[in-house]
Order: structure tokens, then sequence, then C-alpha cells
């Protein structure tokens, strides 16, 4: 038996593997040691035998709710993810794995590699309406990337959509990966009246130092960076600052910021609603934009979510709320879960990169009905 997590985004330290029934470990929190949840590694064992695998630490991470329910996702060829039976009793979460292969990988929630994000720069770039543009450099020197889709018009609305400021949260990435793959489809007439009217500015992966550290919430300095848009640096937040320079550069008209949820079962927004300046123009377009998504996904509700700040009191070192503030505009926060969707069951997969996918695409019907009127 091995169990290794040196690869991109792993997340696992051995404490003891000498009995297979008893395998004893922890997970590495995020540089800073405030947060920690996200685990990923691999096992290797014998074919039909049982591994039980107890984090000893899950008592101490950040989100104790996450683990209701919840059932860690697994793999044999990193394409398909499945659930394994998990169990949280007294601060140590087990998990059940029964091998058909040699090789398992195991993990919080579906990843989303570094190396799969840049498949996804690749693929994109190729089509006409696309282009890369560097926005600058993380504290561990990796590229920040804005993916551009549109013909560059000045009189068409502005989208922003920006993905995994909490670089555990794969699941935004998925969503983005589906949305724009259905924006750049020739087929898809939603994409095409879109690009009509809006050009779009995408931020795939906000946070990919921590996303190759296997970190759940933070960048390489340890920082939130969904706590930094009110005074971003380029010491502590570079990713950030890059990205509101930008911003200012193309204004904002619609901002959608993905993440997921540790602790609630559902699919559902957090709007801008606690800022100063929000009004019933604003008010109005987040119902619409909220009651067409539910039309075209029902993987989505609106019943369940955040308490809404009351007006005057949003946190405004928040990327919705400060966006929103900044520009005037609708801004929201779609929040996907960890566990299954309460909405629609799925015992076998939870919630999964395939549905991620698909509620991006669903997006683009909720952006459509509001881009006219967003001015």
């Amino acid at each position: 038996m091995h169990i290794a997590a040196n690869f991109d985004s792993g997340n696992i330290e051995i404490i003891n593997t000498d009995d297979k029934k008893d395998i004893q470990l922890a997970i590495r929190p995020d540089v800073g040691g405030e947060f920690f949840q996200w685990f990923n590694f691999r096992l290797e064992g014998e074919v039909g035998e049982q591994y039980i695998l107890n984090i000893l630490n899950a008592g101490e991470a950040s989100y104790l709710e996450g683990w209701e329910n919840y059932q860690a996702v697994a793999s044999y060829d990193r394409k398909h993810w499945f659930r394994l039976p998990t169990f949280y009793k007294e601060g140590k979460l087990t998990i059940v794995a029964e091998l058909d292969c040699e090789t398992i990988q195991i993990a919080y929630f579906a990843p989303y590699s570094y190396e799969r994000h840049q498949d996804l720069l690749a693929a994109v770039q190729t089509h006409p309406l696309v282009s890369l543009e560097h926005l600058g450099e993380t504290l561990d020197q990796r590229d920040l990337t804005l993916v551009k889709i549109g013909d560059g018009d000045t009189g068409k609305r502005s989208i922003w959509i920006t993905a995994r400021q909490h670089p555990g949260e794969t699941m935004a990435e998925w969503l983005v990966d589906g949305l724009m793959h259905s924006l750049l489809d020739s087929d898809n007439s939603t994409g095409k009246r879109l690009l009509d009217k809006a050009n779009f500015y995408i931020v795939p992966n906000m946070n990919p130092d921590g996303s190759v550290r296997g970190h759940l919430r933070t960048n390489a300095a340890g920082v939130n960076l969904n706590r930094e848009w009110l005074n971003p640096s380029l010491e502590k937040s570079p990713e950030v600052f890059h990205v509101i320079n930008k911003m200012k550069e193309t204004g904002v008209d619609l901002f959608y910021d993905v993440h997921g949820d540790e602790a609630l079962p559902f699919a559902f927004l957090a709007g801008s609603e606690g800022t100063p300046s929000y009004n019933n123009r604003l008010a109005d377009l987040r119902k619409r934009f909220s009651e067409v998504l539910m039309l075209a996904s029902a993987d989505f509700q609106s019943e369940v979510g955040y308490e809404v700040d009351m007006p005057g009191e949003a946190n405004m070192t928040v990327a919705t709320n400060w966006v929103a503030e900044q520009f005037d505009c609708l801004a929201n926060t779609l929040e996907m879960p960890f566990k299954d969707n309460n909405n629609l069951p799925d015992p076998t997969m939870g919630w999964s990169p395939e549905r991620s996918l698909k509620l991006g695409e669903a997006s683009l019907v909720a952006m459509l009905a509001v881009v006219d009127d967003l001015r």
C-alpha cells in the first residue's frame, strides 16, 4: 500500500499506514494555518481489498458543518468521479474504499488541475472571437490570465466572470469551462445572441497558486482573496490588484463570481443587497436573473442561501459587493455544493463536474434575460 499527494493540488499528510483498516491521515492547512478542508491524494493497493482511511484532524477543519452528509469523491481514471462511503464522528472523517483497480484518487471534490486549466486556455484561444491577456504574475510567479471573448466593440455590455478565488472550490472552474464552451458553440443560439450584445471578460482561475499548493481558501501568502477587494496589494493579493485594474479599463455591467459552499447542499446566489448604493433597478435585475436561472436549470433554487445583508451593512472587501458599488452594476456570487444538491439528489454522484458544466450553460440564459437592461 502506498499513499501520495506529491502532485498538482495534492494535499494529505500520512500519520500511520500500518493497518489498512485504520489508515491515519491529516489534512495539511493552507499557508498561515487559518483554513483547511481540501484533500486530494492517491492510494495504491490490492484490487478487491477494502481500505479504511481516517482523517484525524477533520474536527479542526474550517467548516465542520461541511462534513454533515458529506461523501468524498474518487476516480480511477481522473475523468469519471463518484462518491465513496464517508462518515464523520467525534472529530474524525472516515472514508471507505474497496479497490476495483490498483490505484484510486480520492479528493474533497473533483479536482480541476492547473494542467487542465492550461488546456482550457489553449482550447478556447483557437476561436476567432477569443484572445488571452496576461494580467500579471502571482506570488509564485504563475500567470494570471484573462480570457476575452467578443469583438471589443465598446458600445456593447461588459460581462465579467471570475472563479476560484478560493482554490479548493473547483466546481467554480468546472462551471466556467461549461459556460465558455457553450458561449463559443456556433450551434448555441443563446451564446450567439449574447455575443451580439456583450463582450465577456473571464478569469477561470483567480488563485492558481493556491490551486497548485492544495489550499482550500487562500493564495501563496495565506490571504483570502475574497476579502481583498477594497484594498488589494501587489505584496499580498496581486491577483485581485490586477483584475481590478483591468475592470476599471473595461467597465463592468454584469459581474458573476463563482464559488462553492462547504455546508449548504444547494446551488444559490448571494447578491449585493447590503451595499450603500443598492437600488430598485439592481433589485429588479437580480430578481429577473434568478427567476430565469431557475427556469434554465432545475439545479438552481432561491429558497435557501445566505442571510441577506441589511442596507448599508455589506462587507465591502468581498468581490460582489465591491464591484456592485464601484460600477453600479448587477453583481452576484454563485454558490454550488460540495455535497449533493438536495433539490435533485444523486446518491452515486452527488454534485459533480458535469452538473457544474451544465449550470454554466444555463447561466448564459439568465445573462441573456437581463443584458439589454443592464444600463
